[in-house]
């Protein structure tokens, strides 16, 4: 087992644990060594030190023992910030924590995330706090995470014949996206309008990092939150528990709306 003693690195807490009478456990997405566990020790006391940099949200540099496999250790941090509106905001809270638990499920803990997708996952978190839209956002990390799970739709143009010309239809038994003349080979494709193709599409592809504003109207949005389950749930099969309460607050959106 490798350790890498006095190394820094970036990081993002996902969650943390109480552990015996005084102490956490701290899981933590770092750039360098993907998702690992960090043993606090007197994490619980009264005036602890790094108090704010295990709280959950936190972001910044830390340094400190990073075991290959097993436990690591935080030994101090600097530039250290939170997400402030994601930690106060629960709807937020609660997007940030499905991507965050779709991310470990992904690449799971102990090792490396490729660079790309830490800076993914940083950026995703980043332009939640910042106010663009949430559920937008956490489509596109779900798209574009398909392929690390093992299933990457072609959205590219027509898997019969490579038509790149709309109109396009998704089907979950060819993988990926039929032109019209192609419809009647899966009776039981997914029948989605236009629109929410388009951004099916356009977040296979977009650069989260040069993503300013971005505005789609509400049926869109449940179109495409609709899609996405059936394709995680039929293709990928992963559990997030974050995923369960986001549901949960879509259903009391519809309650509040019927109300009023």
């Amino acid at each position: 087992m490798a350790t890498h003693q006095a190394v820094d690195f970036q990081g993002i807490v996902i969650s943390r644990s109480d552990y015996k009478e005084r102490d956490m456990l701290v899981k933590i997405l770092t750039d360098k060594f993907g998702i690992k566990t960090f043993f606090v020790r007197g994490a619980r006391k009264r005036g602890f030190k790094l108090a704010a940099a295990i709280l959950p949200f936190s972001h910044g540099t830390y340094f400190g023992t990073v075991h290959d496999t097993g436990l690591s250790f935080i030994s101090g941090t600097r530039e250290l910030d939170q997400y402030q509106r994601i930690f106060t905001e629960i709807e937020l809270n609660a997007y940030a924590s499905y991507i965050l638990g779709l991310a470990t499920a992904a690449f799971g803990t102990d090792q490396a995330l490729p660079p790309l997708w830490f800076t993914k996952i940083f950026t995703a978190i980043n332009l939640i706090d910042e106010g663009l839209d949430p559920a937008i956002i956490t489509n596109i990390i779900e798209i574009q995470l398909l392929e690390t799970f093992g299933v990457k739709p072609s959205l590219e143009s027509c898997v019969i014949c490579q038509n790149t010309q709309a109109p396009f239809d998704f089907s979950e038994t060819y993988g990926g996206i039929l032109c019209q003349r192609h419809w009647h080979l899966d009776p039981h494709r997914l029948h989605l309008d236009q629109r929410t193709v388009y951004y099916l599409r356009l977040f296979s592809v977009v650069d989260l990092t040069q993503l300013h504003s971005i505005k789609v109207k509400e049926s869109t949005k449940k179109a495409l939150r609709k899609t996405l389950d059936a394709i995680y749930s039929d293709q990928v099969g992963v559990f997030v528990k974050a995923k369960k309460f986001l549901d949960q607050m879509s259903g009391w959106e519809q309650l509040l709306k019927k109300d009023d």
